[in-house]
């Protein structure tokens, strides 16, 4: 890629705009900076053209066993790296034969009744009215925060919410008071 003037853009001025073409989300775009950031100081500042799908596993290699990250941080960082290649450089990485984190099996954490009042009950304003939609219509808390008062609906029940997780939009129920 290039400007209008015929300049090169640096890599991560490319990759934003990659990313900002394929639609993400401005936290995906942060995230995957980040990584790519991280990849290219591992590598001896090294530019990504330069490297190969070896130094893509050792970086992954290294964030488990020195940084201790998840399995799901791990994929993460590989989706970046992916991207990377594929999208801003143009060239496939083939096959990243990964050390995986172990997942442990937790069970979820779920609040009861009565401590779902009691953090509730706690709560004033509009954080309140955020934490009941939350609770009641079972909405993430950007989902929360990015409703206008044209999404509700209190004739059917129903809350439209729009550009949800995936720039998706779905309609759920509104819970009654």
């Amino acid at each position: 890629m290039s400007t209008l003037s015929g300049a090169p853009l640096r890599l991560l001025t490319q990759l934003r705009q990659a990313i900002r073409l394929h639609q993400y989300s401005r936290r995906t775009e942060e995230a995957y900076v980040g990584w790519v950031r991280r990849y290219v100081r591992f590598s001896g500042l090294r530019h990504p053209s330069e490297l190969e799908g070896e130094d893509v596993r050792r970086f992954l290699t290294a964030l488990v066993d020195q940084g201790g990250v998840s399995a799901s941080t791990q994929s993460q960082a590989l989706s970046a790296l992916l991207f990377l290649y594929r999208q801003v450089l143009g060239r496939e990485l083939g096959s990243v034969a990964l050390v995986r984190p172990a997942k442990p099996v937790r069970l979820p954490v779920v609040l009861g009744r009565e401590e779902v009042r009691a953090l509730l009950a706690a709560l004033d304003g509009v954080p309140r009215l955020v934490g009941m939609l939350m609770y009641g219509s079972g909405l993430r808390l950007l989902e929360a925060l990015q409703l206008r008062v044209k999404d509700l609906d209190f004739t059917t029940g129903e809350v439209v919410v729009r550009r949800g997780k995936g720039a998706k939009d779905r309609i759920t129920m509104l819970a009654g008071v």
